[in-house]
Protein backbone atom coordinates (compact mmCIF):
# COMPACT_ATOMS: atom_id res chain seq x y z
CA UNK A 1 0.00 0.00 0.00
CA UNK A 2 1.49 3.61 -0.32
CA UNK A 3 1.67 6.67 1.76
CA UNK A 4 -2.18 7.01 2.11
CA UNK A 5 -4.25 4.26 3.82
CA UNK A 6 -6.79 4.30 0.29
CA UNK A 7 -5.79 2.36 -2.51
CA UNK A 8 -6.32 4.22 -6.28
CA UNK A 9 -9.68 1.47 -7.25
CA UNK A 10 -11.11 2.22 -3.49
CA UNK A 11 -10.63 5.92 -4.07
CA UNK A 12 -12.96 5.23 -7.26
CA UNK A 13 -15.69 3.66 -5.19
CA UNK A 14 -18.35 5.52 -4.15
CA UNK A 15 -21.06 5.50 -1.74
CA UNK A 16 -23.93 6.13 -4.31
CA UNK A 17 -26.79 6.94 -1.64
CA UNK A 18 -24.76 9.57 0.15
CA UNK A 19 -23.56 10.88 -3.31
CA UNK A 20 -27.07 11.17 -4.13
CA UNK A 21 -28.26 12.69 -0.99
CA UNK A 22 -25.45 15.62 -0.88
CA UNK A 23 -26.19 16.66 -5.02
CA UNK A 24 -29.65 16.66 -4.55
CA UNK A 25 -29.05 18.83 -1.24
CA UNK A 26 -26.58 21.01 -3.33
CA UNK A 27 -28.69 21.53 -6.56
CA UNK A 28 -31.72 22.80 -4.17
CA UNK A 29 -30.01 24.60 -2.16
CA UNK A 30 -27.89 26.78 -5.32
CA UNK A 31 -30.81 26.80 -7.55
CA UNK A 32 -33.34 27.76 -5.39
CA UNK A 33 -31.66 30.06 -2.76
CA UNK A 34 -28.60 31.48 -4.47
CA UNK A 35 -29.61 31.40 -8.63
CA UNK A 36 -33.25 32.07 -7.39
CA UNK A 37 -34.82 29.86 -10.17
CA UNK A 38 -38.10 27.91 -10.11
CA UNK A 39 -36.03 24.66 -12.00
CA UNK A 40 -33.71 23.59 -14.41
CA UNK A 41 -33.41 23.17 -18.30
CA UNK A 42 -30.82 19.99 -19.76
CA UNK A 43 -29.85 19.36 -22.68
CA UNK A 44 -29.93 15.56 -23.10
CA UNK A 45 -27.86 13.63 -25.47
CA UNK A 46 -28.42 10.01 -25.11
CA UNK A 47 -25.10 9.59 -23.20
CA UNK A 48 -24.19 8.57 -19.45
CA UNK A 49 -23.57 12.71 -17.67
CA UNK A 50 -27.11 13.99 -18.99
CA UNK A 51 -28.78 10.86 -18.20
CA UNK A 52 -27.06 10.80 -14.25
CA UNK A 53 -27.49 14.66 -14.23
CA UNK A 54 -31.25 14.79 -15.63
CA UNK A 55 -32.35 11.81 -12.96
CA UNK A 56 -30.49 13.92 -10.72
CA UNK A 57 -32.67 16.54 -11.19
CA UNK A 58 -36.06 15.18 -10.94
CA UNK A 59 -34.69 14.07 -7.56
CA UNK A 60 -34.16 17.29 -6.42
CA UNK A 61 -37.20 19.54 -7.99
CA UNK A 62 -39.13 16.75 -9.37
CA UNK A 63 -40.37 15.97 -12.93
CA UNK A 64 -41.85 19.28 -13.50
CA UNK A 65 -39.29 21.14 -12.50
CA UNK A 66 -36.95 19.79 -15.00
CA UNK A 67 -37.08 20.63 -19.01
CA UNK A 68 -35.21 18.35 -20.85
CA UNK A 69 -33.67 19.34 -24.63
CA UNK A 70 -32.96 16.99 -27.17
CA UNK A 71 -30.76 18.99 -29.85
CA UNK A 72 -30.26 16.70 -33.02
CA UNK A 73 -28.40 17.82 -35.92
CA UNK A 74 -26.90 16.47 -39.70
CA UNK A 75 -24.53 14.81 -38.75
CA UNK A 76 -25.75 13.01 -35.30
CA UNK A 77 -26.65 9.43 -34.48
CA UNK A 78 -30.26 8.38 -34.64
CA UNK A 79 -29.67 6.49 -31.36
CA UNK A 80 -29.08 9.73 -29.47
CA UNK A 81 -32.17 11.14 -30.13
CA UNK A 82 -33.66 7.63 -29.45
CA UNK A 83 -32.04 6.97 -26.36
CA UNK A 84 -32.74 10.94 -25.33
CA UNK A 85 -36.19 10.41 -25.70
CA UNK A 86 -36.51 7.38 -23.66
CA UNK A 87 -34.61 8.85 -20.84
CA UNK A 88 -36.52 11.78 -20.82
CA UNK A 89 -39.93 9.38 -20.77
CA UNK A 90 -38.65 7.02 -18.11
CA UNK A 91 -38.66 9.96 -15.89
CA UNK A 92 -41.45 12.07 -16.91
CA UNK A 93 -40.10 15.03 -17.60
CA UNK A 94 -41.48 17.76 -20.52
CA UNK A 95 -38.58 17.72 -23.56
CA UNK A 96 -38.26 19.56 -26.45
CA UNK A 97 -36.80 18.21 -30.04
CA UNK A 98 -34.71 21.55 -31.24
CA UNK A 99 -33.33 20.56 -34.84
CA UNK A 100 -30.15 22.45 -35.13
CA UNK A 101 -29.28 21.82 -38.19
CA UNK A 102 -30.77 24.81 -39.80
CA UNK A 103 -29.01 27.16 -37.29
CA UNK A 104 -25.83 25.71 -37.56
CA UNK A 105 -26.15 25.64 -41.69
CA UNK A 106 -27.14 29.42 -41.94
CA UNK A 107 -23.82 29.82 -39.28
CA UNK A 108 -21.38 27.95 -41.90
CA UNK A 109 -21.22 25.24 -39.81
CA UNK A 110 -20.52 22.33 -42.50
CA UNK A 111 -19.56 24.62 -45.25
CA UNK A 112 -16.85 26.25 -42.79
CA UNK A 113 -15.55 22.65 -41.80
CA UNK A 114 -16.24 21.37 -44.64
CA UNK A 115 -13.62 24.15 -46.67
CA UNK A 116 -10.79 23.16 -43.93
CA UNK A 117 -11.28 19.31 -45.25
CA UNK A 118 -10.92 19.99 -48.45
CA UNK A 119 -7.66 21.74 -48.15
CA UNK A 120 -6.20 18.30 -47.22
CA UNK A 121 -8.60 16.15 -49.16
CA UNK A 122 -9.67 18.35 -52.52
CA UNK A 123 -12.04 15.77 -53.69
CA UNK A 124 -14.22 15.20 -50.26
CA UNK A 125 -17.85 16.11 -50.65
CA UNK A 126 -20.48 17.07 -48.73
CA UNK A 127 -22.48 13.85 -48.78
CA UNK A 128 -19.10 12.00 -47.09
CA UNK A 129 -18.78 10.83 -43.64
CA UNK A 130 -15.71 12.81 -41.46
CA UNK A 131 -14.17 12.54 -38.16
CA UNK A 132 -10.99 13.74 -36.36
CA UNK A 133 -9.22 11.27 -34.25
CA UNK A 134 -6.14 10.55 -32.39
CA UNK A 135 -4.42 7.52 -33.13
CA UNK A 136 -2.64 5.45 -30.63
CA UNK A 137 -2.74 5.00 -26.85
CA UNK A 138 -0.22 7.66 -24.92
CA UNK A 139 0.92 4.89 -22.20
CA UNK A 140 3.19 3.00 -25.53
CA UNK A 141 4.95 5.86 -26.84
CA UNK A 142 6.71 9.03 -26.46
CA UNK A 143 6.04 10.61 -29.40
CA UNK A 144 3.89 13.43 -29.76
CA UNK A 145 0.42 12.36 -31.40
CA UNK A 146 -0.46 13.75 -34.24
CA UNK A 147 -4.78 14.80 -34.84
CA UNK A 148 -5.73 12.88 -38.13
CA UNK A 149 -8.75 12.94 -40.07
CA UNK A 150 -10.70 10.59 -40.99
CA UNK A 151 -12.94 10.19 -44.48
CA UNK A 152 -15.21 8.38 -46.18
CA UNK A 153 -17.51 8.45 -49.23
CA UNK A 154 -20.50 6.78 -50.35
CA UNK A 155 -19.86 3.11 -50.54
CA UNK A 156 -16.46 3.99 -50.20
CA UNK A 157 -14.18 2.51 -47.79
CA UNK A 158 -12.50 5.19 -44.91
CA UNK A 159 -9.02 6.63 -45.60
CA UNK A 160 -7.35 8.50 -43.18
CA UNK A 161 -4.82 11.32 -43.38
CA UNK A 162 -2.33 13.69 -41.46
CA UNK A 163 -3.99 16.91 -40.32
CA UNK A 164 -1.76 19.64 -40.52
CA UNK A 165 -2.23 22.62 -37.14
CA UNK A 166 -4.36 25.18 -39.46
CA UNK A 167 -6.75 22.54 -40.89
CA UNK A 168 -7.32 20.96 -37.29
CA UNK A 169 -8.30 23.91 -35.42
CA UNK A 170 -10.71 25.48 -38.56
CA UNK A 171 -12.43 21.69 -38.06
CA UNK A 172 -12.57 22.01 -34.38
CA UNK A 173 -13.73 25.82 -34.46
CA UNK A 174 -16.30 24.79 -37.07
CA UNK A 175 -17.65 22.17 -35.39
CA UNK A 176 -17.29 23.97 -31.86
CA UNK A 177 -21.18 25.49 -33.21
CA UNK A 178 -22.95 22.73 -32.43
CA UNK A 179 -21.89 23.03 -28.73
CA UNK A 180 -22.49 26.62 -28.67
CA UNK A 181 -25.78 26.32 -30.32
CA UNK A 182 -27.01 23.91 -28.06
CA UNK A 183 -26.25 26.38 -25.31
CA UNK A 184 -28.00 29.18 -26.66
CA UNK A 185 -31.36 27.26 -26.80
CA UNK A 186 -30.82 25.82 -23.20
CA UNK A 187 -30.24 29.39 -22.01
CA UNK A 188 -33.66 30.56 -24.69
CA UNK A 189 -36.06 28.18 -22.28
CA UNK A 190 -34.16 28.83 -19.44
CA UNK A 191 -35.17 32.71 -19.35
CA UNK A 192 -38.65 32.16 -21.07
CA UNK A 193 -39.42 29.18 -17.81
CA UNK A 194 -37.09 31.46 -15.37
CA UNK A 195 -35.55 27.97 -15.08
CA UNK A 196 -31.57 27.51 -14.29
CA UNK A 197 -29.04 25.79 -16.87
CA UNK A 198 -27.93 22.88 -15.75
CA UNK A 199 -24.42 21.58 -17.03
CA UNK A 200 -23.37 18.05 -17.42
CA UNK A 201 -19.36 17.69 -17.30
CA UNK A 202 -17.74 15.21 -15.03
CA UNK A 203 -14.35 15.45 -13.40
CA UNK A 204 -12.69 13.68 -16.18
CA UNK A 205 -13.98 16.07 -18.59
CA UNK A 206 -13.87 19.37 -16.09
CA UNK A 207 -10.04 18.84 -15.19
CA UNK A 208 -8.45 18.08 -18.86
CA UNK A 209 -10.63 20.86 -20.60
CA UNK A 210 -12.58 18.55 -22.55
CA UNK A 211 -15.40 21.29 -23.09
CA UNK A 212 -15.76 24.02 -25.49
CA UNK A 213 -15.65 27.51 -23.98
CA UNK A 214 -19.14 29.07 -24.65
CA UNK A 215 -20.50 25.63 -25.31
CA UNK A 216 -20.90 22.87 -23.07
CA UNK A 217 -18.88 24.10 -20.87
CA UNK A 218 -21.39 26.97 -19.93
CA UNK A 219 -24.20 26.37 -17.40
CA UNK A 220 -25.65 28.07 -14.16
CA UNK A 221 -24.46 25.14 -12.08
CA UNK A 222 -22.92 21.45 -12.70
CA UNK A 223 -23.91 19.03 -10.49
CA UNK A 224 -21.33 15.73 -11.63
CA UNK A 225 -18.43 18.25 -12.31
CA UNK A 226 -16.60 16.52 -8.84
CA UNK A 227 -17.16 12.92 -9.81
CA UNK A 228 -14.77 10.76 -12.13
CA UNK A 229 -16.41 8.83 -14.86
CA UNK A 230 -16.57 5.58 -13.13
CA UNK A 231 -18.32 7.05 -10.43
CA UNK A 232 -20.87 8.72 -12.53
CA UNK A 233 -21.26 4.97 -13.97
CA UNK A 234 -22.11 3.73 -10.65
CA UNK A 235 -25.22 6.32 -9.75
CA UNK A 236 -26.40 5.70 -13.39
CA UNK A 237 -27.09 2.46 -12.12
CA UNK A 238 -28.37 3.21 -8.97
CA UNK A 239 -30.18 5.65 -10.44
CA UNK A 240 -31.78 3.12 -12.70
CA UNK A 241 -30.89 5.36 -15.86
CA UNK A 242 -31.20 2.56 -18.90
CA UNK A 243 -28.93 -0.30 -19.57
CA UNK A 244 -28.61 1.07 -23.67
CA UNK A 245 -26.94 4.13 -22.35
CA UNK A 246 -24.67 2.74 -19.53
CA UNK A 247 -23.70 0.33 -22.03
CA UNK A 248 -23.27 2.91 -25.13
CA UNK A 249 -18.97 3.66 -25.03
CA UNK A 250 -18.59 7.32 -24.38
CA UNK A 251 -19.25 9.25 -27.75
CA UNK A 252 -18.76 12.76 -29.06
CA UNK A 253 -21.31 12.39 -31.24
CA UNK A 254 -20.34 15.68 -33.28
CA UNK A 255 -18.50 13.78 -35.97
CA UNK A 256 -20.71 11.76 -39.25
CA UNK A 257 -18.28 8.71 -38.60
CA UNK A 258 -18.20 7.11 -35.34
CA UNK A 259 -16.19 8.33 -33.12
CA UNK A 260 -15.74 7.82 -29.33
CA UNK A 261 -14.19 10.17 -26.43
CA UNK A 262 -11.04 8.33 -26.19
CA UNK A 263 -9.93 8.80 -29.66
CA UNK A 264 -10.94 12.26 -30.26
CA UNK A 265 -9.48 13.31 -26.79
CA UNK A 266 -7.81 11.40 -23.82
CA UNK A 267 -5.85 9.13 -26.14
CA UNK A 268 -6.69 6.54 -22.98
CA UNK A 269 -9.39 4.43 -21.98
CA UNK A 270 -11.25 6.40 -19.57
CA UNK A 271 -11.24 3.85 -17.07
CA UNK A 272 -7.41 3.85 -16.96
CA UNK A 273 -7.46 7.97 -17.22
CA UNK A 274 -9.67 8.18 -14.24
CA UNK A 275 -7.09 5.35 -12.25
CA UNK A 276 -4.59 7.68 -13.41
CA UNK A 277 -5.87 11.00 -12.72
CA UNK A 278 -6.65 9.59 -9.00
CA UNK A 279 -3.95 8.87 -8.26
CA UNK A 280 -2.59 11.66 -9.28
CA UNK A 281 -4.99 13.64 -7.02
CA UNK A 282 -3.70 11.28 -4.06
CA UNK A 283 -0.03 12.47 -4.54
CA UNK A 284 1.15 9.32 -5.40
CA UNK A 285 4.40 8.89 -6.85
CA UNK A 286 5.07 7.72 -10.13
CA UNK A 287 6.60 3.98 -8.74
CA UNK A 288 3.21 3.90 -6.12
CA UNK A 289 0.74 4.84 -9.11
CA UNK A 290 2.79 2.38 -11.12
CA UNK A 291 2.69 -0.66 -8.55
CA UNK A 292 -1.22 0.05 -7.50
CA UNK A 293 -2.36 0.20 -11.68
CA UNK A 294 0.01 -2.16 -12.75
CA UNK A 295 1.73 -0.16 -14.99
CA UNK A 296 5.22 0.60 -15.59
CA UNK A 297 6.80 3.66 -14.06
CA UNK A 298 7.49 4.41 -17.57
CA UNK A 299 3.72 3.97 -18.65
CA UNK A 300 2.89 6.15 -15.88
CA UNK A 301 5.46 9.09 -16.28
CA UNK A 302 3.58 9.29 -19.40
CA UNK A 303 -0.05 9.51 -18.10
CA UNK A 304 1.00 11.65 -15.94
CA UNK A 305 2.94 13.97 -17.85
CA UNK A 306 -0.33 14.17 -20.39
CA UNK A 307 -2.82 14.73 -17.60
CA UNK A 308 -0.51 17.85 -16.63
CA UNK A 309 -0.32 18.92 -20.67
CA UNK A 310 -3.61 19.21 -21.28
CA UNK A 311 -4.27 21.10 -17.95
CA UNK A 312 -1.84 23.91 -19.22
CA UNK A 313 -3.04 23.72 -22.66
CA UNK A 314 -6.77 24.19 -21.74
CA UNK A 315 -6.35 26.58 -18.43
CA UNK A 316 -7.56 29.62 -20.55
CA UNK A 317 -10.81 28.08 -20.93
CA UNK A 318 -11.68 27.72 -17.08
CA UNK A 319 -10.62 31.48 -16.89
CA UNK A 320 -13.18 34.64 -16.06
CA UNK A 321 -12.69 37.44 -18.77
CA UNK A 322 -9.72 39.36 -18.17
CA UNK A 323 -10.25 43.30 -17.11
CA UNK A 324 -8.60 45.82 -16.23
CA UNK A 325 -9.70 47.15 -12.45
CA UNK A 326 -10.06 50.93 -11.36
CA UNK A 327 -7.54 50.67 -9.30
CA UNK A 328 -5.26 49.76 -11.73
CA UNK A 329 -4.89 46.50 -11.28
CA UNK A 330 -5.80 43.65 -13.89
CA UNK A 331 -7.76 39.97 -13.19
CA UNK A 332 -10.95 38.40 -13.84
CA UNK A 333 -14.43 39.54 -13.38
CA UNK A 334 -16.48 36.27 -12.17
CA UNK A 335 -15.89 33.00 -12.04
CA UNK A 336 -15.18 30.06 -14.59
CA UNK A 337 -15.80 30.74 -18.04
CA UNK A 338 -16.48 27.39 -19.12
Amino acid sequence: MSRTETSVTAELELDCAAATAEIVAFLRREVGSVLKRRGVVIGISGGIDSSVSAALAVRAFGPRRVLGLLMPERDSDPASLALGREVAERLGIEYVIEEIAPTLEAAGCYRRRDEAIRRVVPEYQADWKCKIFLPGNRLDSDLLNFYSLAVQPPDGDVRTFRLPAEAYREIVAATSFKQRVRKMMEYFHADRMHFAVLGTPNRLEADQGFFVKGGDGLADIKPIAHLYKSQVYQLAEYLGVPSAIISRPPTTDTYSLAQTQEEFYFSLPVRELDLVLAAMDMGLSVEEAAEQLELTPAQVTRAYGDVEQKRQTTRYLHLAPRVLRRDGGWGAVGGSAG
